[in-house]
């Protein structure tokens, strides 16, 4: 008896079998180069694929004549329709003009020209479409790429349907998360400029809780944070329109993979009118944000810190000019709303450094009680660092979302979990991501909330202040009770030390037959 597989095995597979072949051609050019190439191409042939389909649906509907759309019985007036754009704008479906259809494109995949018909594909699907405008990547044309490699990869992506597999916007989300976390992979170092581990912006997701209001990235990369809070919310049975998402990202490249990623969740997003770096052309200036989840570059020095002696965000003191960590938590500060809630990915350093006044900007924040929980994460957890990080979650408002948590601060020491996924990458579990989050929620909540040594404690402003405003959770959760295992202590000595002076013996026998081994050739030991 053949068990049929399960839906979401089949689309583990749809995704792995859709990578491992197109990753055959990667050989043929850098892995940078390769996303761009591969993932405006995936979404071209989402979008050609999802008109198509629908087009099937106005052809139904224009010639049933029960239909409140029904058009007569002249076949002519029904595939006019087609042609319709307002079948498919009212739907939200995207409307792809003929000549960027990929059937079209791909009877010409021979074609040497093949790049350019692309790249006019994905302008001419801009220009329709004003969501997208100045969003895809068009560089197909100047790719120097062997002779046919471009050919290779549409009849690739021709195999696959996408409305063949359910939900075809949920099944291409899927295969650009699976895609954009491969890439990141691939590009080691470089990769972790675009992709934040799925795994860690849970675990911020769950903390956070967004439910509703405005929800900001001012670093968004490919724009993981989004996808996350709106799984958060469909999950807990809320509805995604009940969000507004803005963004910011400097990295032009990386600003259009995050509205590519957006567009094809259907999510209406402001990510700004053009990639930009936050400090020097914030996009949202006089924006103010419910939720905040960030993962900024880690101890950048070249954030032009010396342009910004005066700037208003600095309220609790200016940031170094050799390091931005400072200046991304009160940039993140400065734009929340009164009662919203911020979650940030940092370096642990940022927790204990002294250096270039950022000991002073530390204590000034906690004085202000503006940090709330304070989790250190273990190492291994990123593709390009292999340094442990912490999440800061912070607000201007602790008797909100809550009960009344003035002058506390919650620290948890999450360094020992997670499991290692292969070699060098270590992944949070759900297990571990719920054991934190209702850590956070019961703290907040005042439901049975206890301190547990060497995982979880609730530190007064005086214990902190004695710490000299040192915000490692390690210095206060302490360490964790050592289970007792039923032996009396005299008899675990003595066992123990019969142990220990057998070891010894055989050591010092091991050692004889070291040396008389070295004797026999000659050297002595």
């Amino acid at each position: 008896m053949v068990i049929p597989k399960k839906k979401e095995d089949n689309q583990k597979d749809f995704k792995a079998v859709l990578w491992a072949s197109a990753d055959k051609l990667r050989a043929q050019m850098d892995a940078a180069e390769y996303k761009n190439l591969v993932l405006p191409l995936i979404f071209l042939k989402f979008v050609s694929d999802t008109f198509v389909e629908h087009q099937k649906k106005v052809l139904e509907i224009v010639s049933t004549p029960d239909s409140d759309y029904f058009l007569g019985d002249d076949p002519k007036d029904h595939q006019e329709a087609l042609e319709d754009r307002d079948y498919y704008t009212q739907e939200n479906v995207f409307w792809v003009p003929k000549d960027a259809r990929w059937e079209e494109l791909r009877n010409q995949a021979k074609q040497p020209d093949i790049g350019q018909r692309i790249d006019k594909a994905l302008i001419s699907i801009e220009n329709e479409n004003s969501d997208l405008r100045g969003k895809l990547d068009k560089r197909f044309g100047a790719a120097q790429l062997e002779p046919g490699i471009l050919g290779q990869l549409i009849d690739l992506f021709s195999t696959v349907g996408f409305t063949d597999q359910g939900n075809s916007g949920d099944i291409l989300g899927e295969v650009f998360e699976y895609f954009l976390g491969q890439f990141a992979s691939a590009e080691g170092k470089k990769g972790g400029q675009f992709y934040t581990p799925s795994h860690v912006v849970k675990t911020l997701v769950a903390v956070l809780s967004p439910d509703k209001g405005r929800v900001y990235d001012p670093c968004c990369g490919s724009g993981g944070m989004f996808v996350q809070s709106e799984r958060f919310i469909e999950a807990h049975g809320g509805e995604r329109d009940a969000i507004s998402i803005y963004g910011q990202e400097s990295n032009p490249t990386t600003w259009r993979l995050a509205a590519i990623n957006l567009a094809i969740r259907g999510f209406s997003a402001d990510l700004g009118q053009e990639p930009a770096d936050t400090f020097a052309r914030d996009q949202h200036p006089d924006q103010k944000f419910d939720y905040i989840l960030a993962n900024p570059p880690f101890n950048i020095s070249d954030w032009g810190g010396e342009k910004y002696e005066s700037d208003v965000r600095w309220v609790y003191g200016r940031p170094p000019v050799g390091n931005a960590n400072y200046a991304w938590l009160q940039h993140m500060l400065w734009k929340l709303r009164p009662g919203g809630q911020a979650g940030v990915v940092l370096a642990n350093g940022s927790m204990s450094s002294n250096t270039s006044n950022e000991g002073n900007i530390r204590e000034e924040m906690v004085r202000k009680d503006v940090v709330e929980v304070m989790v250190a994460l273990p190492g291994q957890l990123f593709l390009n660092t292999q340094i442990p990080v912490c999440l800061w979650f912070l607000t201007n408002d602790k008797t909100q979302g809550g009960r009344d948590r003035k002058g506390e601060t919650l620290f948890i020491d999450a360094r020992k979990m997670g499991t290692m996924k292969n070699r060098v990458e270590r992944i949070l579990t759900d297990e571990d991501i719920s054991k934190i989050a209702n850590t956070v929620h019961s703290w907040r909540n005042n439901e049975d909330y206890e301190d547990i040594a060497g995982f979880c404690y609730e530190a007064k402003f005086e214990e902190i202040e004695k710490n000299s405003f040192v915000l490692t959770p390690g210095r206060y959760v302490g360490a964790p009770e050592e289970e007792d295992d039923g032996e009396p202590f005299d008899e675990k000595m003595k066992r123990l030390t019969s142990l220990l002076k057998e070891q010894q013996e055989e050591g010092a026998k091991l050692d004889e037959q070291i040396a008389e081994n070295l004797k026999r050739i000659g050297y002595e030991f």
